[in-house]
């Protein structure tokens, strides 16, 4: 009876992963079709192709990339968001979750601040897994501590969230791999295989 119960979890391992991004992907997908056929019903009347959804968001989604990457725009947008910037608390939520936003965009340059390191403490035999966010002190108020510092985001598996240090750039060690595969193997405690060739 052991085999079977191992085999019926084993089996529940490999197809809850699979399962659940086959779900999230098909919940997306009908949601972008049910907003899609809502908003362009009045102007196709009955008409419906399946994947006109789908089409209709990517498409608007380039769209609106193209339209931010043009200086009106994005003068326009600053005025759109002023209300989002000046809410207490709405403020504190919107602008954490741009900075996060604006971090993992394709136009984020900020030399390699985009680098997975291990952070080592002198004298201790620790290693924890990081993501240089910041390559400098400047523009930071008075108070921290000087020297070459950078700041480390250590990310918490099971949650979004984690911890930012300020430590001295000689204690990280650069590793060979992509944030998001740091990341992804933060989410679930480290507890995945690297595939590597």
């Amino acid at each position: 009876m052991k085999p079977l119960w191992q085999y019926f979890l084993r089996g529940l391992m490999a197809l809850l992963p699979l399962g659940l991004t086959v779900y999230l992907l098909y919940a997306l997908v009908v949601w972008s079709e049910a907003l899609a056929m809502r908003l362009i019903r009045p102007f196709v009347g009955d008409f419906y192709l399946p994947g006109l959804g789908l089409l209709l968001g990517t498409g608007s989604a380039v769209f609106i990339g193209f339209l931010l990457s043009t200086r009106l725009t994005a003068r326009l947008l600053s005025w759109v968001e002023l209300p989002f910037t000046n809410i207490p608390v709405v403020k504190s939520i919107y602008s954490s979750l741009k900075s996060f936003a604006d971090y993992f965009s394709p136009q984020h340059q900020d030399g390699d601040a985009q680098q997975v390191v291990i952070l080592r403490l002198p004298g201790q035999e620790l290693e924890v897994v990081g993501l240089i966010t910041r390559n400098h002190l400047r523009g930071l108020p008075p108070g921290f501590l000087p020297g070459d510092r950078v700041a480390v985001y250590l990310p918490m598996g099971y949650m979004i969230g984690g911890y930012t240090l300020f430590v001295p750039r000689d204690w990280l060690t650069p590793i060979d791999m992509s944030v998001e595969e740091a990341m992804r193997s933060s989410l679930i405690a480290w507890m995945a295989h690297r595939n590597t060739p």
